[in-house]
């Protein structure tokens, strides 16, 4: 793969091309993780509404019918429902990790198994969340993709 930077000040904005012979599923993945970049997700706190990057979120949990956002220095009240945030970011590397649970792959430290198949994530930021039996497996896939994807 041929990698190629052009800086100029004359340029307005950033574009990106990806001049390639057939879009196979690695270069959907780049262009998916390129994408990341622009989401923004809308949390309430303190009553203000700010606009987060999909990519700064470690992951989403819900709590007596609210849903939060949990970023490295906030927690943020989202009105969209967990399993709305699901279908959006699944294809940003956001994995359901219980029913009311979902991390950021991209975000995370360690994962470490524990009793009865569920396994223990700790996030960047040191906090930990738990991935229940029913979910464990499709984190276990992930990371087999992930180390296939370093094998090529």
């Amino acid at each position: 793969m041929k990698i190629t930077l052009n800086q100029d000040p004359a340029f307005s904005e950033t574009e990106i091309i990806v001049n390639c012979p057939l879009a196979d599923e690695d270069i959907l993945r780049l262009i998916a993780m390129l994408r990341v970049y622009q989401r923004k997700l809308v949390g309430v706190l303190d009553g203000e509404q700010h606009l987060l990057d999909v990519k700064d979120v470690l992951y989403i949990d819900t709590a007596d019918k609210r849903t939060f956002l949990y970023t490295g220095t906030a927690v943020y009240e989202s009105a969209l429902r967990l399993y709305e945030l699901e279908n959006n970011l699944k294809e940003l590397d956001f994995l359901r990790v219980g029913r009311s649970a979902i991390v950021n792959f991209r975000k995370i430290r360690s994962i470490r198994p524990e009793l009865g198949g569920r396994l223990l994530v700790t996030m960047d930021n040191g906090e930990q969340v738990y991935v229940s039996r029913q979910y464990a497996g499709e984190m276990k896939e992930k990371l087999r993709e992930l180390e296939r994807s370093f094998a090529k």
